[in-house]
């Protein structure tokens, strides 16, 4: 397969992207649209760096945010974003938040992480959410960013109040609203985020009045201790925030009230624990949305069905309530003896089907060869499901490959992210992602990329690699104490 890469319209002032051809492995050419470029040259960030993207749609829009010139020891220049008017076949000109004092920022701020975007129907709002860091590295908030027309500018950001806590210093922020129109609650956004300075404790603030103000952040009972959480919301109102605990388990809780009040922990699964070679900073963060339904799914990546646990699939589970979970299932992208290693899933449920019929959508990162003998390969790929899971079509590299000296250097590792995400518009899947190619002038030239058309869903008859949950073979809740990554 060989992949095109096209320019999108961006402005003069930031790098033009050249073409090039890349060979992949799944027999279909693939554009990708290069949607942003790193803008800045404070000589204290790696430039030309952009990662870690997080995309919500809401009808033909679709946004995406990510971090922009990323520092070595944590965080970014500032927060950008892209906007598609069309479902993802063609992206705007790219925007940049100005968050930090690096970006031409007002604030205090020298750097910024973890953005997230959501999109409030009920107050017309899109929200971005970003977590800034003081020149001592700690983080006193969560900044939210509004747009009220339909993404093509955004205003200042509110703050949100800090949690009630001695030690204040904030990580890994993710929002969402509750948009059923039936809910007794809709129109709340949530931001759920932890408290690093307490021990990672889960925290949620709520917003009911379209990110404007936020309330002080709840704290669950039973004061659980993780990171990582993607709340969803069930048409019934029901909160549900999955997340990773400390102990190396997918847990969740949840809320039936609006968010004044929170369920204890409930575990999902153990998570199996593969620390991808060549030090690339990855772990496994959940990923989670819902279908039209009420059905959580949540994915994640898993060694458990490899021998000796020596690589990671992408498994899943999912449940009707939040409490009660089904056992993990292995997604089938190849065998597993295959000897590839897959990590930082994207996971897309299309909210416009339901039951038998949810169509899945996953994006993620893989090395063909786990062992990264003769020098680790970077791929994108892409694969999915029309029936809720079950059965999975043909994966698809979008992207790829590329090395890790091509990608942000970070104290924790080569860095694309610590998560990606894939949306649903009009029924197709869309993606925005990290792609290093061979660097010119800059020492990088890592930027964000998109499919420049939508991507299909699996029909049926083509979806003839079963998802299941037997085989496992790890027989412990890990290998290792696992990569907890921040910032």
């Amino acid at each position: 397969m060989k992949i095109r890469f096209r320019q999108a319209a961006v402005p003069v002032a930031l790098a033009a992207a050249a073409l090039f051809v890349l060979t992949g492995v799944a027999g279909a050419n693939v554009a990708l649209t290069r949607v942003s470029v790193d803008p800045y040259t404070n000589p204290t960030s790696q430039h030309a760096t952009e990662l870690e993207p997080d995309t919500f749609a809401h009808g033909g829009t679709v946004v995406g945010t990510f971090q922009v010139g990323r520092f070595f020891g944590g965080g970014s220049s500032d927060t950008g974003f892209v906007r598609s008017g069309d479902g993802g076949a063609t992206w705007g000109a790219p925007g940049f938040l100005h968050l930090t004092f690096n970006s031409g920022g007002p604030g205090p701020y020298e750097r910024v992480s973890d953005p997230s975007v959501a999109y409030d129907s009920r107050h017309g709002v899109w929200l971005i959410s970003s977590l800034p860091l003081l020149p001592d590295v700690s983080s006193p908030t969560v900044l939210v960013n509004r747009s009220t027309d339909d993404g093509l500018t955004w205003g200042p950001p509110v703050s949100i109040p800090p949690p009630a806590s001695n030690s204040v210093d904030l990580d890994k922020n993710w929002t969402v609203c509750d948009n059923h129109a039936t809910s007794s609650f809709y129109g709340h956004c949530y931001t759920q985020f932890d408290n690093f300075g307490d021990g990672d404790r889960m925290l949620v603030s709520t917003s009911t009045d379209g990110g404007l103000t936020w309330g002080t952040p709840v704290q669950p009972p039973g004061h659980d201790k993780g990171l990582g959480g993607q709340p969803v919301v069930q048409p019934s109102g029901r909160i549900v925030v999955p997340y990773l605990a400390l102990n190396n388990a997918i847990s969740s809780f949840y809320s039936d009230d609006g968010g004044l009040s929170w369920s204890r922990p409930i575990k999902v699964a153990g998570a199996h624990v593969h620390d991808a070679a060549g030090g690339l900073r990855s772990g496994p963060l959940p990923t989670a949305e819902i279908a039209a339904d009420g059905t959580v799914y949540v994915a994640w990546q898993d060694c458990r069905f490899r021998p000796h646990c020596g690589s990671n699939d992408i498994v899943f589970s999912k449940s009707s309530d939040g409490v009660s979970w089904s056992a993990p299932a292995r997604i089938p992208i190849d065998g597993v003896t295959s000897g590839a290693d897959y990590f930082i899933p994207g996971l897309a449920v299309d909210p416009a089907t339901s039951g038998s019929g949810t169509h899945l959508a996953l994006t993620y990162y893989f090395y063909p060869d786990a062992s990264c003998t003769g020098g680790c390969q970077l791929d994108v790929g892409y694969i999915s499901s029309p029936d809720a899971g079950a059965h999975w079509g043909s994966p698809v590299q979008l992207a790829g490959p590329m090395t890790l000296d091509q990608i942000a250097q970070t104290s924790q590792g080569p860095m694309v992210g610590d998560y990606i995400s894939t949306s649903f518009s009009g029924g197709s899947a869309t993606t925005v992602f990290a792609v290093g190619i061979p660097p010119t002038t800059l020492p990088f030239d890592e930027a964000m990329y998109a499919p420049a058309s939508p991507l299909p869903i699996a029909t049926v008859a083509n979806a003839t690699r079963t998802a299941s949950s037997r085989g496992v073979v790890a027989s412990t809740n890990g290998v290792g104490p696992g990569a907890l990554r921040r910032r």
